[in-house]
């Protein structure tokens, strides 16, 4: 902060004017004769002619020395921020380097506590109200406290207070009390510690005797200004800056950024006071600054509370002018304010300037409020402030606003929704749309979620008020440095510089950042538009959704992003209409607006209110968990997960209740096509998401369960199926039990339900029922185009095409053209390239999503990967077998080709139960595996190269180093240790030599004996680390991988159960190489007859009209009955707790009452002997005679 010198600057005495009351010893400003330049005592023209001195005119400005952090020796490790100042500094500058230098959160409110300053004795009941009053209420608001800042009076109650809330609050807390010390710097004591002209960080200042009121620095505040108007020991120097900084933060605006709907609100808060505080009292006043007197408190409060209150009766003629004018207040009321000037101050000679002052006070009395905090308590001071500061802003606001607007915008600015409730939301008022619009947009921006439900459920139209225009407007706020900030930043600048190379092409280099930021500042179109927030959307769930906001921009036909990016920047130049339509689906517009910035609480209340509460649940939880790949901060990302959880366990307690609810209803929710979330269904979400637990639920396995046997029933056996495929004739006879769908659709009609769910469910199995075919025909196609035949078919050539494949290999590789290849390796040719031919019709010819998501969903899928790789060395090895200088190692490729294509027989079986969860379980010990090789290859490298290195000192040859190396010490952890090799002690039947030319030639070398020691004990440690530290070490891993792994593997399996469903439910019936027919069927069908697909509607299903209405009506039912089961049991057990806890307050209060009074009857008892004895001793002496017999107790003989 180097830079505080050059802009702050301190005030120095540059003219001595003589105290005549110290004998020339001091000059007026305080300070020594000593302490002056030669400059000020110089002067004595002036001095002769100056009776008064003034900061303005004899002390001039110099750069500051005094900045930076301040650290209390003995005290809080926390640092404090201070600063030296000119008295005449701007107030601008100063919260400027507040806010974003010293980082102290914006403030919703600033309290400034005047008076009570000094050594006075601060009242019990003030103690209190500053306390459990004003500091318990500036915490729920987030406030600033100003106060003097020195360890005296009021100032060291306000630190006290400051200090026991924050140590009572939560760490987390949001609204943290800013306490602000404003004192004059020639009044602190021990000053000169904290003089440095290069800053100090921080500065030790050293407080004597704590425990005593001093003029000293409170370590309880945050931070410092020191107002320097060069004097020296004087109060009063700060006054005037105080107030400038209180009215200029009175005019910015609260939120975050200044986003708040209204300005900060400042009140003064009148402790006690000496008679010079009422010419600060006037002058904020004549700025209508509101203010608050706590009467009782002694000195100025007393006396205005008195004036104010017992003389409202009398008259008051209000002046004709503008200033000073003949007409005043009567007489009368002069000399009523006259004689309580001489009550409350005495000893004051110039009584007339305080008694005008008190009749201006008195003609702006609308705008103090006087507290009798000794009687009404501190519990409710929230409150008081709250009206305080509405009835000052009533004075202010114009004729046509609400009379209740002002005190709404505080009660959001706070964050009061308690308050808001009990005074504002009675029933009482009627509010009006307009009203709570700008409140509503205060609650949305600084995360009130609260106030959003408050105002949703009295009267705000969320379809008048969200457009899309305003939804730009809330992204735009999105806070700087978050995730989403960044990700909307890169998004602008890539239309930034399509925009700026669209009028000049010829610029080749792409716009840098500072170009695309000063464009950014041009004008409106440089702004963040719902163009960016659907390029993020698109990062995020561009996989399963089509992009958003689309229609709105007009971009619905154009699928190329190079298009749509050149028509947005088109658009955004011109006027830009749709920013006045209203948003399509408002709820979740803001539910996705509230996730994308990790909202929980705003997040989970647009959740309740959107429709479609299933997939709504499943996106959030998928842009959560997408976001928090790219989330670097450690805390925020496990938040995201946390709520990503959150939401999948809200999707999945949801869908409970609509499948507990209605079986088939719930079967079409999963695959109903969501107009609102990108066309996309509820399973293909949760795969999206990864929502493993919500796959794992029963009626998402059932309606998987149910598209995998297609017509026939659950309980077919696989013999039977096995039975009938090789004969086909066998689906006519009864062996198979297939599911009669007449019988079916009459049950389901049969439910007492009006909205007919047979025809829901009919319509999710053929929206158009297909014309009516032959009992031959059908049952042909109910058998051969269910999935778990094309699966068996799969398998049975696959393991088919393995074996041709392993003969080729083995027995028919013929040599290259023209003497091969034979005619299996043709069929085995033809058989990888119908394969080929499959694969290239999953990745593109399926779903509707762009060819770039395409290739990028495939390329995600490990297996998917695994099928290319093999494609690729089968093309490879195919290629190289055709050449005789490559044909060897074609042929090499070919071998490990046909290992490839032999794994993938394990996503084949993950269908099954028993083995589907031990593949997952393989697959994540795999993991275990590579971390054990990296420990292995170090002792495999450091053992290998030494023993090397040891048993032959030169071996030039690298392929007998590489396998003495690598291979030979790999062998040792099976047990093949060649011990004539390696023991010299053994013989050898090796033929060597020593000689290096033969060595070089390629004659095996002798060993070397002198060192063959240290190779035996070399050994012994490779094997003790390797055979026991080692693979114990990866047993112990594969023990814990396993533990871990099998209580959720069968949740790992159903999850991944549904992608190789989705694969062979979109298989043709036929398997490769006879799937060749069905493409050019396909192709005949699809591309020349243009006859759509019936079984794609078992996984996405097109709802319209009242079929659509009637299912999202029901889900919202069923999500309804969810929520409100939820809320009771959360009120019961909040209820029952709260009822225990009063039985034992009852029960402790009623025995510590039963020790009280036992405690208190044993004193008595013993008192009463005491007394007796007493009694009895005396009148058994003869020395002492009374008067008068002893007293007996009354009522008793």
């Amino acid at each position: 902060m180097s830079w505080i010198p050059k802009i702050i600057k301190k005030r120095v005495c540059t003219t001595f004017v003589e105290d005549s009351f110290s004998n020339g010893a001091l000059c007026q400003c305080g300070g020594a004769r000593d302490a002056h330049a030669s400059v000020a005592l110089g002067d004595y023209f002036s001095t002769a002619i100056v009776n008064h001195w003034d900061s303005a005119q004899h002390s001039s400005e110099y750069p500051t020395d005094a900045f930076g952090e301040l650290q209390f020796a003995g005290a809080s490790k926390r640092h404090s921020y201070y600063l030296r100042l000119s008295w005449d500094t701007p107030p601008s500058m100063v919260y400027t380097l507040m806010t974003a230098h010293w980082g102290l959160p914006a403030p919703n409110l600033v309290v400034s506590v005047v008076g009570g300053e000094g050594r006075t004795q601060v009242k019990t009941w003030v103690r209190e109200v500053l306390r459990q009053g004003l500091v318990k209420a500036s915490q729920s608001t987030g406030a600033w406290i100003l106060t003097a800042g020195l360890r005296e009076g009021v100032g060291r109650c306000v630190g006290e207070a400051v200090r026991d809330h924050a140590t009572a609050a939560s760490s987390v807390s949001l609204n943290k009390v800013v306490a602000l010390g404003i004192a004059s710097w020639g009044l602190v004591h021990n000053r000169d510690q904290l003089v440095n002209p290069q800053g100090s960080f921080p500065a030790k200042y050293y407080v004597q005797n704590p425990s005593r009121d001093s003029c000293c620095l409170d370590n309880n505040y945050q931070a410092f200004l020191l107002v320097d108007d060069g004097s020296v020991g004087r109060r009063g120097g700060e006054t005037g800056f105080r107030a400038k900084l209180e009215d200029y933060i009175s005019h910015q605006r609260t939120g975050i950024w200044g986003s708040g709907s209204i300005d900060i609100p400042v009140l003064c808060m009148l402790v006690s006071g000496e008679a010079n505080m009422l010419e600060r009292v006037d002058l904020s006043l004549k700025t209508s600054m509101p203010w608050l007197v706590l009467a009782g408190s002694g000195g100025m409060a007393d006396f205005l509370s008195d004036v104010l209150e017992n003389l409202s009766s009398a008259p008051v003629v209000q002046s004709s002018g503008e200033g000073d004018s003949e007409a005043g207040p009567s007489v009368d009321l002069k000399d009523r304010v006259a004689e309580r000037v001489k009550k409350y101050f005495p000893a004051e000679a110039e009584t007339d300037k305080l008694v005008e002052r008190a009749l201006s006070i008195y003609q702006n009395r609308d705008l103090i409020t006087i507290y009798h905090g000794e009687q009404e308590g501190p519990n409710d001071f929230d409150t008081v402030l709250l009206k305080t500061l509405v009835g000052a802003s009533k004075q202010r606001a114009s004729v046509d606003a609400s009379p209740y607007n002002e005190e709404l915008k505080l009660a959001v600015t706070w964050n009061r929704v308690d308050i808001a409730k009990s005074e504002l939301f009675n029933g009482d008022i009627h509010w009006r749309y307009e009203d709570l619009e700008d409140s509503m947009t205060d609650a949305l921006v600084n995360d009130k979620p609260q106030f959003v439900r408050l105002f949703t459920e009295n009267g705000l139209n969320i379809l008048d008020y969200l457009t899309y225009g305003r939804l730009e407007s809330l992204y735009r706020s999105v806070a700087d440095g978050t995730l989403l900030y960044q990700l909307l930043q890169r998004r602008l600048v890539e239309r930034l510089g399509t925009a700026a190379a669209a009028p000049a092409t010829s610029t080749v280099e792409p716009p840098s950042s500072k170009v695309a930021t000063d464009n950014m500042q041009s004008g409106p179109v440089m702004e963040i538009t719902l163009f960016e927030v659907s390029g993020v959307l698109e990062l995020l769930m561009g996989d399963v959704c089509q992009p958003f906001y689309y229609d709105a921009l007009d971009l619905r036909q154009i699928t190329s992003k190079r298009r749509a990016l050149r028509r947005a920047s088109k658009l955004l130049r011109g006027d830009c209409l749709y920013r006045e339509r209203r948003c399509l689906f408002p709820w979740a517009s803001l539910f996705i607006w509230a996730v994308l910035q990790n909202r929980s609480e705003m997040a989970t209340f647009f959740w309740e209110m959107a429709g479609e509460s299933v997939l709504s649940a499943l996106s959030g939880c998928k842009i959560l968990r997408e976001l928090s790949k790219y989330e670097v901060e450690t805390e925020t990302k496990l938040s995201m997960k946390e709520l990503a959880q959150r939401f999948e366990n809200l999707a999945h307690d949801v869908f409970s209740s609509c499948y507990r609810s209605n079986e088939s209803r719930s079967f079409t929710l999963l695959i109903r096509k969501s107009p609102v979330w990108g066309g996309t269904t509820c399973l293909q979400m949760g795969m999206g998401a990864d929502a493993r637990l919500f796959f794992s639920h029963d009626g998402v396995q059932s309606l998987l369960s149910q598209i995998w046997w297609g017509d026939m029933k659950r309980n077919t056996e696989v013999w039977k199926l096995l039975l009938t495929f090789f004969c086909p004739l066998l689906c006519y006879t009864n062996l198979i039990s297939f599911r009669d769908h007449e019988d079916q659709q009459q049950e389901e009609e049969g439910k007492p339900n009006e909205d007919g769910p047979g025809r829901d469910s009919d319509s999710m199995r053929q929206p158009r029922p297909p014309p009516k075919r032959p009992f031959i025909v059908s049952r042909w196609r109910q058998f051969w185009f269910a999935p778990v035949t094309s699966f068996l078919g799969n398998v049975l050539m696959y393991f088919l095409f393995l074996l041709l494949f392993a003969y080729v290999l083995l027995v028919d590789f013929k040599p290259p053209p023209p003497a091969g290849p034979a005619i299996t390796e043709y069929v085995l040719y033809f058989w990888v390239f119908t394969i080929v031919c499959e694969e290239i019709r999953e990745t593109f010819f399926l779903g509707t999503m762009t060819w770039r998501q395409r290739i990028r969903v495939y390329i995600q899928d490990v297996w998917n990967k695994c099928d290319l790789t093999a494609i690729i060395l089968f093309v490879i090895g195919l290629i190289c077998r055709m050449f005789h200088w490559s044909y060897g190692f074609g042929r090499d490729v070919l071998c490990v080709d046909y290992m490839v294509f032999t794994l993938r027989l394990i996503h084949i079986f993950a269908i099954h139960k028993q083995l589907g969860p031990k593949i997952i379980i393989v697959g994540k010990m795999m993991k275990d595996v590579f971390f054990f090789l990296f420990f292995l290859g170090v002792w495999l490298m450091a053992y290998g190269v030494a023993n090397q290195a040891l048993i032959y000192s030169y071996d030039p040859r690298l392929d007998r180093i590489f396998r003495r190396v690598f291979y030979r010490p790999y062998l040792h952890i099976f047990g093949q240790i060649p011990v004539e090799e390696m023991d010299v002690g053994k013989d050898w039947d090796m033929p060597c030599t020593d000689n290096i030319t033969l060595i070089e030639d390629g004659a095996e070398p002798c060993r070397t004996l002198y060192s063959n020691w240290l190779v035996v004990i070399l050994l012994v440690i490779y094997l003790l680390v390797t055979n026991i530290l080692l693979i114990n070490l990866l047993i112990a891993m594969f023990s814990y991988t396993f533990s871990e792994v099998q209580a959720n593997s069968d949740i790992y399996w159903k999850f991944q159960r549904y992608n190789l469903i989705v694969q062979y439910h979109s298989r043709p019936s036929l398997a490769p190489p006879f799937i060749i027919l069905s493409h050019i069927n396909l192709f005949i069908k699809r591309t020349i007859r243009k006859v759509p697909s019936v079984k794609i509607h078992h996984f996405v299903l097109q709802l319209r009209g009242k079929a659509a209405n009637r299912l999202m009506t029901w889900e919202t039912i069923q999500k309804e009955d969810f929520l409100t089961a939820q809320n009771k049991i959360q009120k019961s057990s909040d209820s029952e707790r709260l009822k225990r806890m009063s039985v034992k307050c009852v029960k402790l209060k009623f025995w510590s009452c039963i020790g009280i009074l036992l405690y208190l009857f044993f004193q008595m008892e013993y008192c009463s002997n005491a007394l007796s004895w007493i009694v009895d001793t005396l009148a058994q002496g003869s020395t002492f005679k009374p008067p008068r017999p002893p007293p007996t107790i009354r009522g008793m003989t």
